[in-house]
């Protein structure tokens, strides 16, 4: 470019800025006008409704601090505890049957047959086809035995045969 060419564009860029003067100026007072509206605005909202805003500030500190409670409250505290039992299986050769606990506890010849081959696994389905007797008088013999042992599970009653040298 030469200087001859750098004059005339600063000369176009003044009469630019002659020629639209009116519109800068126009814009420049309606950018702060706006501006002004705008604080207007706010000013207004801030100081007539600051209670209304601190209402809404406190209820969204209550609710997240609610849900943040909620989810620590209600998440299960899972604690896994390992029981190790040692279990001895006294596979007594000369078994020998309490008779006085027997009369004690006025078990029946059927319901110790029952408490053995419970201790062998059979379900009561088993037990009904081994003695021939029904399903139903199985489960009335294993209700008088969880009763006279005072248990409530096969496992248990078991157990406490085993103990009291009622069965092997």
């Amino acid at each position: 470019m030469t200087a001859k060419q750098d004059i005339y564009t600063m000369t176009d860029d003044k009469n630019l800025l002659l020629r639209n003067k009116a519109t800068i100026v126009y814009s420049i007072s309606l950018a702060f006008l706006l501006f002004l509206l705008k604080w207007l605005e706010l000013r207004f909202i801030i100081f007539d409704h600051s209670f209304e805003i601190y209402i809404g500030f406190i209820a969204v500190i209550f609710t997240a601090l609610g849900i943040w409670l909620a989810l620590r409250l209600s998440k299960p505290k899972i604690e896994t505890v390992v029981v190790e039992k040692e279990v001895y299986v006294n596979r007594n050769e000369n078994f020998v049957l309490d008779t006085s606990l027997v009369s004690q506890l006025e078990l029946r010849k059927r319901e110790l047959e029952i408490l053995g081959l419970l201790a062998q696994g059979h379900s009561n389905q088993e037990i009904a086809a081994k003695l021939f007797v029904s399903l139903s008088t199985v489960k009335t013999h294993i209700q008088n035995l969880f009763e006279k042992l005072d248990v409530k599970r096969r496992t248990q009653a078991v157990e406490k045969a085993k103990r009291l040298n009622l069965i092997p």
